[in-house]
């Protein structure tokens, strides 16, 4: 059964004032928003969570750049995301100044949302990096002009999106990239975009590993392998599931539809989505306010004991080691195979593992002490779960407030965090880490994670390259 949770408190008179005018917006002009689309926007029910998605679908490029999954790709988000509550705008085709002021409106909309509001923005075109900058490409650009002319006709991640969107510390905001190539001989050929780490409130995923390319189908009748694994979870999803959840769900999908594809060389550039998540609250798919027709979530079965099951649940979201999170995870899947949780015990089971391994590695220095949660501020016991679950940045963002107290031990304590975020798949944790190295005059160590975070796919800014030498 669905638990109701409680109303909060009506949206403020900025916010409501906003959305009575969403059809005057700037974003209604640049995305082409018709009347009916923006009235119907304004309508959604006042009191409810506020959910809003810019969904940029980039399909038109110079050939033989054209990538014909992309309408599709928009249309079918938009309509698992309308599901779940989500307000949503859509821009197809865009120019370069149409692309800027797009995400520039919807920024100032998503601005002006109550602070517990949860904001999607979802690219799907041309994604490519210059000088370790992530760069979507506008429609009619060629991705293969020159670089000063791809920074001039791109969104830049940072700059243009994640900056536009506010930290939330009580909501949910989410950048969705899903950059692609229909050419195999180009996918084979590598590139793609840098590794980034999600500021407070903040969570970006990316539809491949970074340094690593996306392949997508060649005709308008199929989603991109990411974008359809995204659908597909967001149509099955209970309500229950987070949405850190969610995108880890989708990146398991994709790589296990990758990975038993028909055509070898699809086989062989099996996507691994990259995630960087900075999520305080666990934001859930239910909005906490539900408007009519909104999905319900499936019953529990019949034969699901309720207390039960709740206590080894909170035994599960408790534990902070890595193999007993993955011994209480497989506990709960095989007594309840399909319990309303199973998509978030299957997600915390396989980030455990991955974090045991990580931890068997010789060069992560790091016990169990490490993983006390008993002397923690509730902030720092929830990152120190995060990291048992496999989280690299909550490790990192672990080891980052060792080092700021400047002791022996803590300096030790920095090193065997950040080694570990290294080992989960931190680029940039191994190249400070590297950084650090250099500073202490350990130029082995320093040499072997900078080696590192190149193999992880980050690519460190000119200015900050420039520290190594």
């Amino acid at each position: 059964m669905n638990r109701t949770p409680s109303r909060k408190s009506p949206p403020s008179k900025v916010w409501q004032t906003h959305r009575r005018q969403l059809c005057q917006l700037p974003i209604a002009l640049a995305c082409g928003l018709g009347p009916a689309r923006a009235a119907a926007a304004a309508q959604a029910t006042e009191g409810d969570e506020v959910r809003l998605a810019l969904l940029i679908g980039n399909r038109h490029y110079p050939s033989p750049y054209d990538l014909p999954p992309v309408h599709k790709n928009v249309r079918d988000l938009r309509a698992a995301l309308e599901r779940w509550g989500f307000v949503v705008t859509e821009a197809v085709d865009l120019a370069p100044a149409a692309l800027l002021q797009a995400i520039q409106s919807f920024g100032q909309l998503a601005r002006q949302a109550p602070a517990d509001a949860t904001v999607l923005f979802y690219f799907t075109g041309h994604g490519l990096q210059i000088e370790a900058e992530n760069l979507m490409v506008a429609a009619g650009v060629s991705p293969a002009h020159a670089a000063d002319q791809l920074l001039r006709s791109s969104l830049q991640l940072t700059r243009d999106v994640i900056e536009q969107l506010p930290q939330r510390s009580t909501g949910l905001s989410i950048a969705v990239i899903d950059a692609c190539r229909t050419s195999l001989k180009e996918a084979l050929q590598g590139g793609g975009l840098n590794q980034v780490e999600a500021p407070t409130g903040c969570l970006i995923s990316f539809a491949t590993a970074a340094g690593k390319p996306a392949i997508a189908p060649a005709v308008e009748t199929q989603n991109t392998f990411y974008t359809a694994s995204l659908v597909k979870v967001l149509q099955q999803a209970d309500g229950e599931l987070s949405f850190p959840d969610l995108f880890r769900l989708v990146k398991r999908d994709v790589q296990q539809v990758m990975e038993s594809h028909p055509v070898a060389a699809i086989r062989q550039l099996a996507q691994v989505p990259f995630i960087a998540e900075n999520a305080p609250r666990r934001s859930r798919l239910t909005p906490r306010s539900r408007a009519a027709g909104a999905p319900q979530a499936a019953a529990a079965p019949a034969e699901t004991r309720p207390e039960d099951e709740t206590r080894l649940l909170d035994a599960l979201e408790q534990a902070s080691w890595p193999a007993d999170v993955r011994a209480l995870a497989e506990d709960y899947l095989q007594r309840y195979p399909q319990g309303r949780l199973r998509g978030r015990a299957e997600v915390m089971r396989d980030g455990a593992s991955q974090a045991a391994e990580a931890l068997q590695r010789r060069d992560v220095r790091l016990y169990r002490s490490a993983f006390n949660v008993a002397d923690a501020s509730p902030a720092i016991a929830d990152e120190l779960r995060k990291a048992a679950r496999g989280d690299k940045d909550a490790a990192a963002r672990i080891g980052r407030l060792h080092i700021q107290r400047q002791t022996g031990t803590e300096r030790s304590r920095y090193e065997g965090w950040m080694a570990y975020a290294a080992a989960l798949g931190n680029g940039i944790a191994s190249y400070e880490l590297a950084l650090h190295y250099r500073k202490v005059d350990q130029p082995l160590l320093a040499a072997q994670f900078e080696s590192r975070a190149r193999e992880l796919g980050y690519t460190p800014p000119p200015s900050l390259d420039h520290l190594r030498k």
